[in-house]
């Protein structure tokens, strides 16, 4: 069945179709936040603090071994080609961007992984993908940009083998179940312009995550809060920026990355004044005795 792509799946495609070359010419493969130390202290360079991102999640996670995973919202394949080579596994990358997806084959065959990892242009809500086709599902800075958060858990659960593991981290706003209450219209006025900058159709809190994963069947449903681990790289990133090559290079990549580069200090800021949350997500699919 053809999928029609709505308005912001084209929004994210383009976004992503524009500045992706950018991004790795300038910082690299992963296109992710850095882990900086749980309390955000550690004098890492961002790179490493990438990685370590991945590292980190794994470890919480409880993740040692993959036979096939699917990493979803892959971007270029920096976490993709770094799990198949971690866990000698098959990794399928998805991503709504055909940029994306062919730099990730080259980038693959370049690593030798050609026969390991595949990429495809997906979407996550749509998954091609048989009932309980992989082992793990990763999702590193996706959720985010899901319009329907709701069915895109239940596409993960879909796709999961019994047994198999959810590890996600995305981008929350903070609890409105807390002392803080809801948001208030400034705070409003701030997620917005993320979102216009960054193409999400909206984010939400951390326990609504948690509720809907319930919801969805999910089982040892575990969560946390890193965002004192990462908000540094927003600002790694700014000064970054500032180069001379750099900013030369984001004026010509077209105006929708220049905007997003002019706007870093929008989540740098949100982390500061406690409305961006960095959540994590870790769920079980339940083993099915009569498979």
């Amino acid at each position: 069945m053809n999928h029609q792509p709505s308005t912001i799946e084209k929004e994210i495609q383009e976004f992503y179709d524009a500045s992706s070359g950018l991004w790795e010419q300038v910082w690299g493969e992963h296109m992710h936040h850095g882990y900086y130390g749980r309390g955000g202290t550690d004098k890492i360079n961002r790179r490493q603090a990438q990685i370590d991102l991945i590292e980190e999640l794994l470890n919480w996670g409880k993740i040692t071994s993959s036979k096939n995973i699917i990493d979803v919202g892959c971007g270029i394949g920096g976490s993709t080609l770094y799990l198949a080579e971690k866990f000698n596994a098959k990794v399928t990358g998805i991503t709504l961007s055909p940029v994306q997806a062919a730099r990730g084959k080259v980038r693959a065959e370049e690593k030798g992984l050609g026969d390991k990892v595949t990429f495809e242009v997906a979407n996550a809500l749509n998954m091609p993908f048989e009932d309980k086709s992989f082992d793990l599902v990763w999702s590193l800075e996706s959720g985010e940009h899901m319009p329907d958060k709701i069915k895109f858990l239940q596409e993960c659960y879909r796709v999961l083998q019994p047994g198999g593991t959810l590890i996600m981290a995305t981008w929350c706003h903070r609890s409105t179940n807390s002392w803080g209450g809801d948001l208030t219209a400034d705070e409003e006025k701030h997620l917005k312009e993320i979102y216009r900058v960054y193409c999400l159709p909206y984010v939400i809190s951390l326990a609504e995550y948690e509720q809907i994963a319930k919801d969805c069947g999910w089982q040892n449903i575990r969560s946390d809060d890193w965002s004192m681990a990462v908000a540094p790289f927003w600002n790694v990133v700014i000064d970054s920026a500032f180069d001379t090559k750099v900013m030369i290079d984001i004026l010509g990549a077209g105006w929708q990355t220049i905007v997003g580069a002019l706007s870093l200090g929008l989540m740098s800021w949100g982390y500061e004044r406690g409305l961006i949350r960095f959540g994590l997500l870790c769920g079980q699919k339940d083993c099915d005795w009569n498979d």
